[in-house]
């Protein structure tokens, strides 16, 4: 059947069908089969040229109104002719307020350049969502715990991910200080899976992002590296019998946990040195730090390797590495990433991203034009830049660390192309 269905649309010639479907049924603003409904590229990225440079203008990054005109005709082209493009909130959310009056319900924090403080807007699309990225942290408390699920459930409303890092919530295996058993960090997961699943990013029918990651000492970490192998093979049962679908979208696959979340394990350098000389690793409890379960580290290794192989995850994170190469030390140590970790940075902040496409930049000798890539990465670079102080974001604590650290992703796209067309 069909999945979706767009008639009259306005798109370059030049690009594909596959680029086609996936604006139009992807980026395009509001209901389809209505007259807000966006049917042109041209106003898509009209509508966050048009925004990014007017702000531009007002902030003074532009010397001139003409300089300005210059920057937002040079952004459309390279989005037009796909030489770039931001990352999909920027498309699902800016302008929305600014080009066509949109109104949503008081929710995100932005950072108010006069009085120099965090607010929040009474209309989030006045300061939209701009950044993919998130790294969110989490306390030891049921109050901390239940404010990270609210604060997800928004990024994905608006089209972000998020990462976070469990292993400051105490394990299974400790007491609480009323007494009795705490859940542990895998309990806390199911609640947060459910909500990626039910949560649509941007309201599409796009599947939430989310990372959730716990250091190799903590002494849960060996459910937390079977659970989702565990679970899948509760689908594989339920498929073998025949009464349900393989399909990744299906009934099987839906009613288990932990599907909605890329899982990874924070190892350090001396957990891969206990590895090599075939030793036990010693882990600790979170609240007492006293010794807590003990296993050999050969074991874990193997056991993360083996469930990968099943099902992906977990993947692995090179603590120690990540922090050596960490460019704000002073600031706190780097503990979790972003969903697809290109991302890693301190807990609470947010990073908006663009990508450059490496292959229109490909001369016809075979040569590469250093000269126009230089200048389409300072377009973009200033457009990021523009975005962070008019962005809004789900807590203060990231409104506020966005404005002083202001983290940008610039990448790239098609080098596997580029590459090959090299010979």
């Amino acid at each position: 059947g069909v999945l979706f269905e767009q008639t009259d649309c306005e798109i370059p010639a030049q690009w594909s069908q596959l680029a086609t479907n996936v604006v139009v049924s992807d980026s395009a603003y509001a209901e389809i089969h209505t007259p807000q409904r966006e049917n042109s590229v041209r106003q898509l990225i009209h509508r966050v040229s048009r925004t990014i440079t007017d702000w531009g203008l007002e902030d003074g990054y532009f010397a001139s109104v003409a300089d300005a005109e210059n920057f937002y005709r040079d952004l459309t082209w390279l989005c037009l002719h796909q030489h770039g493009s931001f990352n999909s909130p920027v498309w699902f959310n800016v302008g929305l307020f600014h080009q066509y009056g949109v109104k949503g319900a008081k929710c995100n924090w932005h950072w108010n350049r006069e009085t120099q403080q965090v607010e929040q807007p009474e209309n989030p699309y006045e300061y939209p969502q701009g950044s993919a990225c998130f790294i969110q942290a989490v306390g030891d408390n049921m109050e901390d715990i239940m404010r990270l699920a609210t604060s997800e459930a928004m990024l994905f409303k608006f089209g972000s991910g998020t990462g976070t890092d469990l292993s400051t919530i105490r394990s299974s295996k400790e007491k609480l200080s009323g007494g009795g058993k705490p859940s542990g960090p895998l309990s806390f997961m199911r609640v947060y899976d459910q909500i990626a699943a039910v949560v649509k990013s941007g309201g599409k029918t796009r599947r939430a992002a989310k990372m959730q990651s716990l250091k190799v000492w903590h002494p849960d970490i060996l459910e937390f590296i079977e659970c989702k192998w565990k679970e899948e093979q509760k689908a594989h049962t339920l498929i073998e019998s025949g009464k349900y679908e393989a399909n990744f979208n299906g009934e099987a696959y839906s009613s288990i946990l932990f599907q909605n979340a890329n899982l990874s394990v924070r190892v350090t350098d001396e957990f891969m040195e206990t590895v090599e000389r075939g030793g036990k690793w010693a882990t600790r409890f979170v609240v007492s730090s006293d010794d807590g379960p003990t296993y050999e580290a050969s074991h874990l290794l193997k056991r993360m390797a083996e469930c990968a192989w099943h099902c992906g995850d977990p993947g692995v994170q090179y603590d120690t590495t990540i922090n050596r190469w960490h460019t704000c030390p002073n600031s706190g140590r780097i503990n979790a990433s972003n969903p697809c970790s290109e991302y890693m940075f301190l807990d609470d902040t947010a990073c908006n991203l663009a990508s450059i496409n490496l292959m229109k930049f490909r001369l016809p000798d075979g040569r590469f034009d250093v000269e126009r890539f230089t200048a389409a990465c300072r377009v973009f670079f200033i457009a990021q830049e523009i975005l962070v102080d008019h962005a809004s974001y789900p807590t203060d604590r990231i409104a506020e660390n966005s404005h002083l650290f202001r983290p940008l992703g610039l990448g790239y796209a098609n080098l596997g192309s580029l590459i090959m067309n090299s010979g």
